[in-house]
């Protein structure tokens, strides 16, 4: 029987180091995973960096296998089965929140890679409120990062109010913003994508954007004025001054989703808001529920990440090439060809 796995955690702010850990029993509300692979996402630079996380195991768009469960008889779920976990451990159902049915805003819910141990290791505990299955289609490297960054920005879209044949704008070529494209043109929208660099337009074609602006060297106000109604746009980067004239661009009765979330605070004027009874929103990631169905929705138009995989041992290098922006488009920890032990060995 296996006693210990090996695990990334924060040495100190900014640092990981790879560790041994005391293989943990779930108890009745949780299961343990043998992980298979760990998405990396800009989140993780928050908890990594921070100084009360120190020896935290982040992560948090884990697949993984159950390997053991702690009350078997009262689970739905099976030894062996391929699930996953995102940023929301799992909800408690017994809160305010939870009583209402809004479970992605739990009042007790912990966050994977923050408050609880996360998926840079070989396994997992989960809370079993927030387990999500994954599709068959999907390979498990291929879905981490769908469990963060593709739900959040599935949801967004969802909620935008646009439909077929409308004008959507994806503000940011990055980790979400690349989802947020293949999502959008894929649910119908004109997809126009703005981004910084004319090195990135044949990508961003190929993603499904059917206009690209590059910020470099277009205003955005003026590209976007050949375009007379914009309906719904996804700012997923903080960055004022675009939101900003992004705004001033939209259609009467549009809708501007929030997902960047930085230190800076978004502008939208008053004038703008008023004059054009503009609705701004912001998004959260969402429920396990929602987490499925943007699953299967990758599954079917295959929208899936466009991904770099790095063994365990180099997620410090790996963190530090995110950090620094130089993804393409997420990191993902690959763990999938660890044979750890057999499922019935642990438990």
């Amino acid at each position: 029987m296996m006693k210990t796995y090996k695990a990334m955690q924060i040495k100190e702010p900014g640092v990981l180091e790879l560790v041994n850990k005391p293989v943990p029993t779930p108890d009745q509300t949780q299961v343990l995973l043998q992980v298979e692979a760990c998405g990396m996402c800009g989140a993780d630079i928050a908890d990594i960096e921070k100084h009360t996380n120190v020896h935290r195991t982040p992560g948090h768009e884990v697949v993984g296998r159950i390997i053991a469960i702690g009350d078997a008889k009262q689970s739905q779920w099976e030894l062996g089965q391929r699930v996953g976990v995102g940023r929301l451990a799992g909800h408690c159902n017994q809160c305010t929140s939870c009583r209402q049915g809004k479970f992605q805003h739990c009042l007790n819910q912990e966050v994977v890679g923050a408050t609880i141990d996360g998926g840079y290791a070989e396994m997992m505990l989960a809370p079993l409120s927030g387990l999500v299955e994954i599709p068959d289609e999907l390979e498990s490297h291929e879905a981490a990062p769908i469990l963060c960054a593709g739900l959040a920005t599935f949801n967004a879209l969802k909620k935008c109010g646009a439909e077929p044949g409308d004008t959507v704008v994806v503000l940011g070529v990055g980790g979400l913003g690349h989802m947020a494209i293949q999502y959008a043109r894929n649910m119908g929208y004109r997809v126009v994508a703005i981004g910084r660099g004319e090195d990135i337009r044949k990508t961003v074609t190929k993603l499904g954007a059917h206009h690209y602006i590059d910020t470099n060297q277009e205003d955005i106000k003026l590209a976007l004025s050949k375009f007379n109604n914009v309906s719904a746009a996804v700012a997923t980067i903080n960055h004022r001054d675009s939101v900003r004239q992004l705004s001033e661009c939209m259609a009467p009765n549009s809708r501007l989703m929030i997902l960047g979330v930085g230190k800076e605070n978004v502008e939208v004027g008053s004038g703008v808001l008023v004059s054009k009874e503009l609705n701004l929103q912001g998004s959260i990631t969402g429920t396990p529920f929602e987490n499925e169905k943007a699953l299967q929705f990758s599954a079917l138009t295959d929208s899936k990440p466009w991904i770099e995989t790095v063994a365990l041992e180099q997620a410090n290098q790996a963190y530090q090439k995110m950090k620094a922006g130089d993804a393409c488009f997420r990191m993902v920890i690959n763990l999938s060809d660890r044979n750890i032990s057999e499922i019935n060995e642990i438990g």
